[in-house]
């Protein structure tokens, strides 16, 4: 089992910077892909970028691919999501989620999930 501990949202301006961390228990990280999602005040919780267990693997959205980066660092049991280019529609809340095995890109398909972080971008 794994617990996940979101850090690193804020008020920001579109076309600024921000770096999600996400902290994970237990000594079985590297067994777990992890991801970020986001919800937005009255959407449904949608994907945004995941890495798999070793790092090699990325998968990203296509609202996010170019101006997000997400990565992971084994060591520190932490997976980050860098976000560039910030702009008003990516406000939501930003949720971490781990699953054992393989990187997918649908809620359902993970089993732990943090209490998330605001990230507000105002134009």
């Amino acid at each position: 089992q794994v617990q996940l501990g979101e850090s690193g949202g804020g008020l920001v301006q579109a076309g600024d910077s921000l770096r999600l961390s996400c902290a994970a228990s237990g000594r079985t990280f590297t067994s777990y892909a992890m991801a970020w999602f986001r919800q937005a005040p009255g959407k449904e919780r949608e994907f945004v970028a995941a890495i798999s267990s070793s790092g090699g693997g990325t998968r990203y959205s296509d609202s996010v691919k170019g101006r997000f980066t997400i990565s992971r660092d084994n060591a520190k049991n932490t997976v980050y999501l860098q976000m560039n280019s910030l702009k008003p529609e990516d406000t939501a809340v930003y949720y971490c989620a781990a699953r054992w095995s393989g990187v997918v890109a649908y809620t359902g398909g993970y089993n732990y999930w943090g209490q998330g972080t605001q990230v507000t971008v105002s134009s």
